[in-house]
């Protein structure tokens, strides 16, 4: 009796982390009503909290948000959010929160699977097209990552149209992705999971575990890697991925990063390139939460294979990302910012062109999932918690000495 009750403890503590990181934890999103539409607040609460540089201003924008996953800036000054449980709503910058917006896809709310990546089109002034990532119902409990658009007119979302499926859809709620980024040739870059089915990431058959590249309406570009090999899916721009939950455009280079988890330990930031493979599961610095080695792998390195840009050996559970530049003069210019999960904090990564030459962690004493991050036009940068009472803040940086 002794031994079981012992080895049950061993395993509810190798399961921490995976708690930690993975938004499984906080069950089916689906069965919570959604909230009405709340009335800007009184105040926006400040707090003055620590940095490298000097005191941070980080102002509590908005709350009682529902498991919130992304938040895009509109024209106005008011931002659109996801909540994962399968709302689209308009936040203020007052913190005024609007009922959800009609017309958003139904969407599976199932562990990690919800309402995920919400862009603005590159032509959104015109256009009034918005880009949705999300988990997409199947048949027989499965799901799998998709995109949609539509044209967000006041209240509602019309013209709904998906752009893309992740197939073939696949039974359970972990590891969806995604995070949606445009370049300027007219593609859109949709970051996704391998759906903790290891093998698929290698599979080329299989869209799991593939940074595809598409054009604005769907369609594949001619110049993507695998077009024309019958053995491969067209979509794909790179493979071997596990699960990427940041994507960001350097400004300065037209550069693609993305952020990608771990198992327990390994969490990544890629540079992708056309067809290369970034190994998972054959090579990789983590292993499994049980804390017995990933059965596939071979290694922290394999021929034909690439090495992650950037690592952590110890998995801060890597979210969404955003770089602040063109800011000449100020203190955190030339940063690039990547969400925690399992630690509750914001990572600023110092660059020096594109080297990484420090790290520091920000927000700690909040003590909530960073789950997005986004930086404006004044170099403000936003954070989305994904918690209950989900929150977006803003932060200012300490000023230049």
């Amino acid at each position: 009796m002794r031994n079981a009750h012992y080895r049950l403890a061993t395993a509810l503590l190798l399961a921490l982390p995976l708690a930690a990181c993975d938004s499984s934890a906080n069950g089916d999103a689906s069965k919570k009503a959604p909230a009405a539409a709340q009335a800007a607040p009184a105040t926006q609460p400040v707090q003055m909290l620590a940095s490298a540089q000097g005191q941070i201003r980080v102002t509590r924008v908005a709350s009682g948000l529902d498991h919130p996953w992304s938040v895009a800036f509109l024209p106005d000054g008011a931002m659109l959010v996801t909540e994962r449980s399968g709302q689209l709503r308009r936040v203020g910058a007052d913190g005024a929160v609007s009922a959800p917006i009609t017309g958003v896809p139904k969407v599976f709310a199932t562990g990690q699977g919800g309402l995920l990546d919400v862009v603005l089109a590159p032509d959104f002034t015109s256009s009034q097209r918005i880009y949705l990532s999300y988990a997409e119902p199947g048949d027989n409990g499965t799901a799998g990552t998709a995109v949609a658009y539509g044209t967000l007119s006041g209240d509602a979302l019309a013209d709904v149209k998906v752009i893309y499926r992740q197939e073939p859809k696949l039974e359970g709620p972990n590891h969806f992705g995604s995070r949606l980024v445009f370049d300027d040739a007219g593609h859109i870059f949709i970051s996704q999971g391998e759906r903790n089915q290891r093998a698929t990431s290698q599979e080329l058959d299989k869209l799991q575990g593939k940074l595809v590249r598409l054009n604005l309406d769907g369609s594949v570009p001619q110049d993507n890697p695998f077009v024309g090999r019958n053995d491969a899916r067209p979509e794909i721009y790179s493979y071997g991925h596990r699960n990427m939950q940041g994507m960001a455009r350097d400004p300065r280079t037209g550069t693609l990063w993305q952020s990608e988890h771990g198992p327990r330990g390994g969490d990544e930031i890629n540079l992708p390139q056309p067809g290369k493979n970034y190994g998972w599961p054959i090579i990789t610095y983590g292993i499994n939460y049980s804390g017995q080695p990933i059965p596939e792998a071979q290694g922290k390195a394999k021929d034909g294979m690439e090495q992650p840009y950037h690592l952590w050996e110890k998995s801060p559970g890597v979210s969404g990302m955003a770089f602040l530049t063109g800011k000449p003069g100020a203190t955190w210019n030339d940063s690039l910012f990547v969400g925690s999960l399992a630690e509750r904090n914001l990572i600023r990564l110092t660059l020096d062109g594109d080297r990484i030459a420090g790290e520091e962690r920000l927000l700690n004493e909040l003590g909530e999932r960073v789950r997005d991050v986004r930086v404006a036009d004044d170099g403000s940068v936003y954070v989305v918690t994904d918690e209950d009472d989900g929150k977006i803040w803003r932060i200012e940086a300490p000023k230049a000495p």
